[in-house]
């Protein structure tokens, strides 16, 4: 019977990390090892903070660390997947880090049983097939309309037919985000879909999330995205009764019924879930059959390495052809240097999963060490990690 021998965590940073809204500045790898299987996952977290979720020492029966309820477990389906998923929240009950560690750890077991099995992930998770994907190109709003029209402008260049602006400068003023929503349009050209991303800017306010919208009318813009914090499920439900543009929002959920919830209580017409937050390949699925049920359009949230841009796509690959998916445009040299191909669009400018097993997708090894980034973590003297 094949077991979990081992979890190897590879800490990864550009040298200099700023506070720009960019998760590729650093990552978190997990590499998992059962026997001679391998597979690889990625946490969209602290690194440090998810380690220490992997290691921290026990503070009762319901505050494990994420490790005890992972390591020697059977690993033969995915029945064994979602039987340790459950053990993880169980165990670690009260260690609000452990989804996001467990997200990367998830990831990695999909990946092993996948190429154990020579099979690819969306396979494993019950579809029956993989369709193309309109890919959007995902960028930061520049620091001026004109820097965010000259941002449109190359993203057109480049074939994309979709793109999304995110994050500061918008959102702080009325008179700004109306100049940078009309700049974003004529970069882009009237044929193109936009997508906006508040990036949770006005918390609960719904009063200010509702001055945006004439000119989010004004630009077509095709949703808005994350008007408040992850959690404000009546705010996105009073600004969903009398937006015209449909509401967007999903990636803060580290747990399927945040999720779930989103869409049932939200009104958000697009559900966008992270699978290196929400607790991986399985919960992420459970929200994209939800939204299939009710009307809703799911769709992937990703912003590091191609391997991370894989696991998103998994578990709605069976959703029909030409469905919008995020594609991080502008990373960091760490995330594009993480595998040892990238995925890009086609000529018809649509994106497909990779052939392979499980992820599809190779690490390049070599390519770590340029990045990687000793922890040690210690608590009495005694060395918890590595």
């Amino acid at each position: 019977m094949r077991r979990i021998e081992e979890v190897r965590f590879h800490y990864l940073s550009m040298p200099t990390v700023t506070t720009a809204a960019d998760g590729s500045q650093d990552a978190l790898l997990v590499h998992v090892a059962a026997g001679p299987d391998e597979g690889w996952g990625e946490c969209e977290a602290s690194p440090l903070a998810s380690i220490a979720a992997w290691v921290a020492p026990m503070s009762h029966g319901a505050c494990r660390p994420v490790r005890d309820a992972v390591l020697g477990e059977p690993l033969e389906s995915p029945e064994d997947i979602a039987r340790i998923a459950r053990k993880v929240s169980s165990w670690s009950m009260d260690l609000l880090q452990a989804a996001h560690v467990w997200s990367g750890v998830e990831i990695a077991l999909w990946d092993l049983l996948g190429r154990a099995r020579g099979e690819p992930c969306w396979r494993l998770l019950g579809q029956g097939a993989s369709h193309a994907r309109l890919p959007y190109a995902s960028v930061l709003f520049g620091d001026t309309p004109e820097a965010t029209e000259a941002a449109a402008r190359r993203i057109r260049s480049r074939g994309f037919r979709a793109a999304k602006f995110g994050w500061s400068p918008f959102g702080l003023d009325l008179r700004t985000d109306e100049a940078h929503l009309e700049a974003a349009r004529a970069g882009l050209g009237d044929d193109a879909t936009l997508l906006i991303d508040a990036g949770q800017v006005w918390g609960e306010d719904v009063e200010e999330a509702a001055r945006r919208l004439p000119a989010l009318l004004a630009a077509r813009a095709a949703w808005l995205e994350e008007p408040f914090a992850g959690q404000a499920l009546s705010a996105y439900a009073a600004l969903a009764a009398r937006s015209p543009v449909p509401l967007a929002g999903g990636e803060a959920a580290h747990d399927r019924h945040m999720g779930l919830n989103l869409l049932r209580l939200g009104g958000v017409g697009f559900v966008q879930i992270d699978t290196g937050r929400i607790g991986g390949l399985g919960p992420a699925r459970a929200v994209a059959e939800a939204a299939e049920r009710q009307g809703a359009t799911f769709v992937n949230h990703t912003f590091t390495s191609n391997l991370a841009l894989s696991a998103s796509l998994q578990p709605y690959a069976d959703h029909p052809e030409g469905r919008l998916c995020e594609y991080p445009l502008d990373l960091q040299p760490l995330a594009r240097d993480l595998t040892a191909a990238r995925i890009e669009p086609g000529p018809d400018g649509l994106l497909r999963l990779p052939d392979g097993p499980g992820l599809g997708v190779a690490v390049d090894e070599a390519a770590l060490a340029a990045y990687a980034v000793d922890v040690e973590i210690a608590v009495g003297g005694r060395r918890l990690y590595p």
